[in-house]
């Protein structure tokens, strides 16, 4: 409801859509409670996010196919475990911290944790046995600078991120930051280092998810306030700050899909569907900035739910490169562009062949 200048995120909204005061908008049915599920699988399924961790999976995948190098399938089925491996341990040791707080929120009150499905001792024997096998199996069948870069990202997530979300609203950048980083393993899997197309891979990744975040958090607020966990809406009453964030980090997304292009990662017809999808999400956030309320931001976040697999893709299929500024791509790209390294596994140096 607006009021002056001071306009809260209106969270009753008159439309058809509209839920009742206190209930959270859930995004895929219609109620926000989901009753728990047990058995192997559903519990397993739940505990590690699979949902969740298929879209670290896939931008895992990106990364690799987009690096300018040629590599093995192997390597990518290797770099696709580990990286799964460590992911779904994460979720586990997540949810482990979170047990009490997940009780609380309707949402996750029926993961199997806090309803007493599982027993937290075997989650966390198999979140460790998952983490190890994950941070070997990218050390021994990848490299090392993987399975760095995913221990890393564990220890991001659990010891810095998790503890964060009941005390600080600047967890979301923490936690942006575990989502930047599968992308970069990608590449490095397949080139062997980090060059400038993979910091921008994960650039873009990291400013996509505070959009896409805060539009989920808006449209659940009352039980993440319910929660305890200290997130922008919750925090920001009149929803000034969190609608401000959403337009201006949905606007960055434009300028940062175009330097894809300008260092001949992907081409032209990728800029072209990168400017649309990110003109369509900016303009959903420039309506949420408008008019506050959760049926808005639920347009925003479906807007990112699309945004991402549609550019991430033209961007594998369009792969570059198409090069307006070669000083530019050797700067950003250790290799030439008329070469592509591959990768011999014996071998301390990699050899080159050409297109």
């Amino acid at each position: 409801m607006k009021e002056g200048n001071e306009t809260k995120i209106d969270e009753n909204p008159s439309s058809e859509t509209s839920v009742p005061d206190g209930d959270p908008v859930d995004v895929g049915s219609d109620s926000s409670k989901r009753p728990p599920r047990d058995g192997l699988i559903p519990n397993f399924t739940e505990l590690s996010k699979a949902r969740l961790n298929a879209l670290v999976l896939g931008t895992t995948a990106v990364g690799f196919a987009v690096a300018p190098v040629h590599q093995t399938a192997m390597i990518l089925f290797w770099t696709m475990v580990g990286t799964g491996l460590v992911a779904f341990s994460s979720a586990m040791m997540n949810q482990l911290a979170e047990v009490e707080l997940d009780r609380k929120m309707k949402r996750t009150e029926g993961r199997p944790l806090p309803a007493g499905l599982v027993s937290k001792r075997s989650v966390f024997i198999t979140s460790m046995l998952l983490a190890y096998a994950g941070v070997v199996i990218l050390g021994l069948k990848v490299n090392l600078l993987c399975s760095g870069l995913a221990l890393a990202n564990l220890l991001i997530y659990i010891v810095m991120y998790t503890p964060m979300k009941t005390r600080t609203t600047l967890n979301t950048l923490v936690g942006a930051i575990c989502g930047a980083i599968p992308p970069m393993i990608g590449w490095a899997a397949a080139t062997g280092d980090i060059s400038g197309g993979a910091w921008l891979l994960g650039l873009i990744l990291f400013i996509w998810q505070l959009p896409h975040f805060f539009a989920l958090a808006v449209m659940y607020k009352v039980d993440y306030e319910r929660g305890g966990f200290a997130m922008l809406p919750v925090k920001d009453k009149r929803g000034e700050v969190t609608v401000q964030v959403i337009l201006t980090t949905s606007l960055m997304l434009l300028p940062l899909g175009l330097t894809i292009t300008a260092i001949g990662v992907s081409g032209w017809w990728y800029a072209g569907v990168s400017i649309v999808m990110g003109l369509w999400m900016a303009w959903n956030a420039l309506k949420l900035y408008l008019d506050r309320n959760r049926d808005q931001a639920r347009r925003v976040f479906f807007s990112t739910l699309a945004y991402l697999p549609v550019v991430l893709g033209v961007m594998v299929l369009d792969r570059g490169p198409s090069v307006p500024s070669p000083e530019l791509y050797e700067a950003m790209n250790p290799y030439p562009v008329t070469e592509r390294p591959v990768i011999d596994p014996f071998m301390n140096e990699p050899t080159s062949e050409p297109d």
